[in-house]
């Protein structure tokens, strides 16, 4: 998601288009993205480290953007 602190026109756009559309009481909307994985590793703490770092340092701008890992073990 884009930080905070950074201008999101897209999620700006989105809010005005859901307030036309009816949606009232907004107080922001916030565009981001997701990236799933599929995998067949161990959920161990060195997995997630790796993964971590996969997400802070390859698939996310951490200038302007904030990240989470999620594990869905089902």
């Amino acid at each position: 998601m884009p930080k905070r602190s950074v201008l999101d026109p897209q999620g700006a756009a989105v809010g005005h288009a859901l307030e036309s559309l009816g949606f009232a009481g907004l107080k922001s909307t916030r565009v981001g993205k997701f990236i799933e994985l599929e995998t067949a590793a161990a959920d161990t703490p060195e997995f997630r480290a790796k993964l971590e770092a996969v997400c802070r340092d390859l698939l996310s701008n951490p200038v302007i953007e904030d990240f989470r890992c999620e594990i869905d073990a089902s």
